[in-house]
């Protein structure tokens, strides 16, 4: 019998978390050195430097704990 070898969802989930991280973190980074002409409400508490921080943390993590070479 031959086993075929099958990448984990959660890998992709992690290339995914990671792709929203790095374009979310892109465009709050963006905002901090040029500020939008009306900024939205608390926009001084810069959610998406956060978020996009979070979630290219999780994106690595999935990434590397998933990645199909680690899987036996």
């Amino acid at each position: 019998m031959e086993h075929s070898k099958q990448i984990q969802i959660w890998f992709f989930i992690g290339v995914l978390l990671l792709a929203y991280g790095v374009i979310i973190l892109g465009v709050g980074v963006y905002h901090l050195f040029h500020p939008p002409f009306q900024p939205v409400e608390l926009h001084e508490l810069h959610a998406d430097i956060w978020w996009g921080a979070i979630l290219l943390i999780l994106g690595l993590f999935y990434s590397i704990k998933y990645r199909p070479s680690s899987m036996k």
